[in-house]
């Protein structure tokens, strides 16, 4: 029998209606409301690791849970795993990962991305609810991954939330057209909302066989509250179209055919940063918070996870796009001038700079201006990530203005 429960958020009611499930969901969710004429509520992810700070243990635990999930279910032949970006693409990575580590013949993990690659062969489809609509799908930078990236027979997409599956259904239909190959289609998710005629829906167009995997599962209806003031706040999500390619240090938006892993040295030589000794900074009750950024977070959970290892109290979380009222399970923001080029605003939620005996954060591109501020006036740690074409094997190289 399904649990009901109401949402009061600053743009209306959020009435949400839970399918039985193992797992309390205000273990796995808060609620904002979202700066957006399209959706105008936000699910806060309490296990993601991108609006709200959470361990790495419990990230990689998320991770296990779903690839054996699917595992169990069965996969056919090659497999192509998709995260999908901005939100889920630390997830989509983590689950691939662990289904790996489980022992999954011929993989290969992408994740879509919002960024422009000049000359590089894409698809296109469009998450219609979102703040920024535009998604790509490019094609690998290798042949042989070109090669599984167009005739895997199973096809794995992984998001953060479902809530009607129509961005998926799309994507489905634009992967068959190049991949009439495709005899099924799992869709991953930690909380799946998509109601049950949806989901019938997309079964019936996609056209092959379809799988839902997912922690907890409902459905949901939204009634929108007019507020004039709130309606009239808008900010910039749209980049500005140039190729992005020689900012990019994170190689999943080309795919990758085995998990990343930091050198061996990383926690050592990260500590030499550290303002208290190792032993103090291990002991203290102030976790350390390791900050990943957009699309790029998952460095963040790979560092976190070594120094979890070692002994010391860690959340990660990321920066974002997405811009959300202060409200509800949004206790702070901070706005940034985004690091790819686009001069448009990014955010970071749910963070005391006085919470942490450190803060280190990872990113891809350059150490610009904007990130250069943010670590100045949190006294931080810079880790941008190194990883040689075609290497499983990638350096941090930490700074600290």
């Amino acid at each position: 029998m399904s649990q009901t429960l109401t949402v009061t958020l600053e743009t209306g009611l959020l009435h949400i209606n839970i399918e039985p499930g193992s797992i309390p969901l205000k273990r796995l969710l808060g609620f904002a409301a979202r700066i957006s004429s399209k959706r105008k509520f936000l699910l806060v992810s309490k296990i993601l690791g991108k609006h709200y700070p959470v361990s790495p243990r419990l990230m990689s635990w998320s991770y296990r849970t779903l690839a054996r999930a699917v595992l169990k279910r069965g996969l056919s032949g090659e497999s192509l795993w998709l995260g999908m970006a901005e939100t889920a693409t630390g997830l989509g990575y983590g689950v691939f990962a662990a289904a790996y580590r489980e022992g999954i013949p011929q993989s290969l993990f992408m994740q879509t991305t919002r960024y422009h690659l000049e000359g590089v062969e894409r698809l296109e489809f469009k998450e219609a609810h979102s703040h920024a609509t535009d998604f790509f799908l490019y094609y690998p930078d290798t042949s042989e991954r070109q090669q599984q990236f167009l005739y895997a027979q199973t096809l794995v997409l992984i998001d953060d939330e479902i809530s009607t599956g129509k961005t998926f259904l799309r994507l489905i239909q634009a992967y068959q057209a190049i991949n009439p190959n495709l005899g099924k289609v799992f869709i991953v998710s930690l909380i799946n909302f998509a109601n049950p005629s949806d989901r019938k829906a997309l079964e019936a167009e996609a056209g092959v066989a379809v799988e839902w995997v997912s922690l907890r599962q409902g459905w949901f209806h939204f009634e929108e509250h007019e507020n004039a003031e709130l309606a009239s706040i808008t900010v910039n999500v749209s980049g500005n179209g140039h190729c992005k390619k020689q900012l990019f240090g994170w190689p999943g938006r080309q795919g990758l055919n085995a998990p990343i892993a930091l050198e061996s040295n990383v926690v050592d030589t990260l500590l030499t940063y550290f303002k208290a000794c190792p032993a103090t900074a291990k002991t203290s009750i102030q976790p350390i918070l390791i900050l990943g950024s957009g699309e790029c977070n998952t460095p963040a959970y790979l560092l976190g996870r070594e120094l979890e290892r070692k002994g010391f109290n860690v959340k990660v979380q990321s920066t974002t796009r997405s811009p959300i009222h202060k409200s509800n399970d949004i206790a702070s923001v901070i706005q940034f001038e985004d690091n790819y080029d686009d001069g448009i605003p990014n955010f970071i939620y749910n963070l005391n700079p006085s919470a942490y005996q450190e803060i280190v954060l990872c990113h891809e591109t350059p150490l610009c201006k904007s990130l250069y501020t943010l670590l100045d006036q949190w006294h931080a740690i810079s880790a941008r990530i190194d990883l040689p074409a075609n290497s499983t094997h990638a350096t941090l190289h930490f700074f600290r203005p």
